[in-house]
């Protein structure tokens, strides 16, 4: 199945945006009459009919849709620190999508070498990590924001800080099915210890990943895959 993308919930008929157009018609060679499904990246799943195949413009009549309730959302979201290396956050962002998230907060800290962000291209990314995945759910990417921010605004009724403390416990063994969930990743030189007092202050709970030292990518596949699967 090819999955496309459409910004909005469609009414009888769609226009496919230049790049899902090309694709489309020039890249998959699909023309008119054919059979082809979409989503808003809201859980809908929409199945249409092209009926104008233009490699810019490509027009299609929705026939039906249905909502995918076999994707259950998780109700996480991250507040992850970018790496220096941009490929890793990306490469990070794509799996997560993969895996199931939420929500990403783009965190600023003490120790952060990156604090700037293309936001356009992380999106297109993880439009192309819900398609290739065949997901509906298109996760939310906030603008950047400092740890300041993100743990005054967590009002999620679990909330953790992880970082390499081997007398912290695992995440799997507090975290509660089901609640919403707001976890911290820090950045390459780790968060530092007034940040860390900071949000055991307003409420986070610190929590190891690993019996090993995690890069900060790592450690937020590790997060996700570990709420997915408890989950299940």
């Amino acid at each position: 199945m090819q999955l496309f993308y459409i910004p909005s919930s469609p009414a009888d008929t769609c226009i496919l945006d230049p790049d899902e157009s090309q694709h489309c018609i020039r890249v998959l060679r699909l023309k008119k009459g054919d059979r082809i499904f979409l989503t808003d990246g809201q859980g809908n799943l929409y199945e249409g009919e092209i009926r104008e195949d233009h490699a810019r413009r490509c027009t299609v009549q929705i026939l039906n849709v249905s909502h995918d309730d076999k994707e259950k959302k998780s109700g996480l979201q991250m507040a992850i620190a970018p790496t220096k290396n941009i490929s890793r956050f990306e490469w990070f962002l794509e799996k997560a999508t993969e895996i199931g998230i939420d929500q990403i907060m783009p965190l600023i800290c003490e120790h952060s070498e990156r604090k700037a962000l293309n936001t356009g291209r992380l999106q297109k990314i993880l439009i192309s990590a819900m398609k290739q995945s065949l997901k509906t759910y298109l996760p939310l990417l906030n603008q950047p924001e400092t740890f300041v921010e993100s743990i005054k605004a967590g009002g999620s009724p679990q909330k953790f800080i992880a970082f390499y403390e081997e007398h912290h416990p695992h995440l799997k063994d507090v975290y509660i099915k089901g609640k919403n969930t707001l976890i911290l990743i820090g950045p390459e030189g780790d968060f530092s210890e007034k940040e860390i007092l900071a949000a055991l202050d307003h409420g986070f709970v610190a929590v190891n990943l690993s019996h090993s030292r995690l890069r900060t990518e790592t450690a937020g596949i590790v997060a996700c895959h570990t709420v997915s699967l408890l989950n299940e």
